[in-house]
């Protein structure tokens, strides 16, 4: 029996070694087979399993426009505040594709990506052929560059667009602002200001964005250095852009505002924005899980589109008005056009109360990116941005009146998407649930060993412990029976010799 129970002992002692090793091996090994398959899995390499993710995006991507109509344009003319009434949304549909993929030896690879955009009339508040008055942007935005200009010439300017029947604000489709309108005051503006507005055709808002693509990108692969994976080498052939006044804000930098490398911290990420011709950081605000995945949320700091007097880093970007818009009149044909947060969120409360109609809310107006840290790789997020187009009046130019000088508001967009369906799943199982096993699986084998050896030293003490009680009772009966013996001899009477005597007759 003893035997039995010291062979037990002996095997519970070597599961629980085995589980130790077990344990031990997953919490050494565990992590690093789990960072191989990232690295693995998120560089750019035609042979790695999101290669065709990355080349032809499988995430729905909308793009929801809001505009804003002006609900008084004749009493702005004269000088009243511009009453504003939010328009849409007027929902698109967004496909990415990256095309002219062409890998170099330096461990970077360029690619065109190309987007179409297609109406979604089930998702939209409206549609395409609705009418909004907004103003003219064209002979606003043109009155405004030649201020400057001799009076002849602006009189000259005047003159036509009276006979063009031009006005401060026109009444037109959703589908015109967006996708372009003809305008013969394209022609009348190149022909007296050669230069002023360096395109022909048709005019729109977004006539460049649908079927096009947004300049050509140079990223790293990761194959070689897997911290510098999507990380932008060059822009169209830049390393650095031109419009900005400072070398800080010419700067390229970041990723191509899709991926991020692998292994975050919750600091900041950047990206270069075609669309805003600069590069933006996003800071780290929580952490947090989308769908039972794992991720750190990043959002605009304050300071993101503040001027020069308020962050002197963003000098270089004026000239500027109040915080919380940016000039992008150097990138955007010299037009006094400003981007901003919808409804001027997180700006100078100046440009909100110059208008009537604007409510900012963080909740419907901040801009998030919810990324995965271990991959890189966004699981959630919505890019907010507001046009904004300066107005006045243009001494010289009898059509814009006495409009006082304002910020005005003309759409807001977001460009919003995430991570659902067989992706998220596929995304879920291989990244999450599978290293989660492992990391509860090296704690299991850890804590089974130890159960295991504590048996295994309790069945052995169990066994010296029979063993010990068999041997003393064995003793002690042995000794009993010694003194038994003993005092059954002394018992008996002493044996005395006798002398036999043979009788005689």
């Amino acid at each position: 029996m003893a035997a039995a129970r010291r062979r037990v002992s002996v095997g519970l002692g070597l599961a629980g070694a085995a589980c130790a090793v077990l344990g031990v091996c997953l919490l050494l090994v565990g992590p690093l087979i789990i960072r191989e398959q990232v690295v693995k899995n998120v560089r750019i390499d035609p042979n790695s399993i999101s290669f065709s993710m990355w080349k032809d995006i499988p995430i729905p991507f909308y793009l929801s426009v809001h505009f804003f109509e002006v609900v008084n344009p004749k009493e702005v003319l004269q000088g009243a505040k511009p009453v504003l009434n939010q328009r849409g949304p007027y929902v698109y549909r967004e496909l990415r594709y990256k095309t002219n993929i062409t890998f170099h030896d330096n461990d970077t690879v360029s690619f065109l990506e190309y987007r179409k955009l297609f109406f979604q009339p089930d998702m939209s508040n409206g549609n395409e052929e609705e009418y909004i008055v907004v103003p003219n942007i064209l002979m606003m935005g043109a009155a405004v560059m030649m201020e400057n200009l001799p009076n002849f010439v602006k009189l000259l300017l005047s003159g036509a667009l009276a006979g063009l029947k031009q006005e401060a604000f026109m009444n037109r489709t959703v589908g015109e602002i967006m996708w372009g309108y003809e305008d013969p005051l394209i022609d009348t503006i190149n022909m007296l200001v050669p230069g002023l507005i360096p395109f022909k055709g048709k005019f729109g808002l977004f006539i460049e964005l649908n079927n096009s693509n947004s300049g050509l990108f140079t990223v790293n692969t990761g194959v070689k250095n897997i911290s510098r994976v999507h990380m932008v080498d060059s822009w169209n052939g830049l390393k650095k852009v031109n419009y900005w006044r400072s070398s800080e804000c010419n700067m390229i930098n970041g990723t191509a505002g899709e991926l991020w490398p692998p292994f975050m911290s919750p600091t900041s990420l950047e990206f270069y924005s075609p669309d805003a011709c600069r590069s933006m950081t996003l800071v780290y605000e929580q952490s947090g899980k989308f769908k039972d995945v794992p991720i750190y949320r990043f959002v605009a700091p304050k300071t993101l589109f503040a001027n020069g007097t308020d962050y002197p880093p963003n000098e270089g970007f004026c000239p500027c008005m109040q915080s919380g818009i940016q000039n992008v009149s150097t990138c955007r044909l010299n037009a006094p056009m400003f981007i901003s947060h919808p409804h001027f969120y997180n700006a100078d409360p100046a440009l909100v109360n110059a208008v009537e109609g604007l409510h900012p809310s963080k909740d419907q107006h901040a801009l998030f990116l919810d990324v995965h840290p271990m991959t890189g790789i966004p699981m959630n997020c919505s890019i907010k941005l507001q046009l904004n187009l300066y107005i006045k009046q243009v001494s010289g130019i009898i059509q814009t009146g006495k409009i006082k000088p304002v910020v005005l508001p003309l759409l807001w967009f977001a460009e919003s998407g995430s991570i659902e369906g067989s992706v998220l799943k596929q995304f879920y199982t291989n990244l999450v649930l599978i290293p989660s096993l492992l990391d509860y699986l090296q704690y299991i084998f850890l804590g089974l060993s130890v159960l295991l050896i504590i048996s295994a030293a309790v069945t052995m003490v169990m066994s010296q412990e029979k063993c010990s009680l068999f041997w003393s009772s064995n003793k002690k009966s042995s000794d009993s029976n010694k003194a038994n013996q003993a005092t059954s001899a002394k018992k008996l009477p002493p044996v005395k010799g006798m002398v036999l005597q043979e009788a005689r007759p």
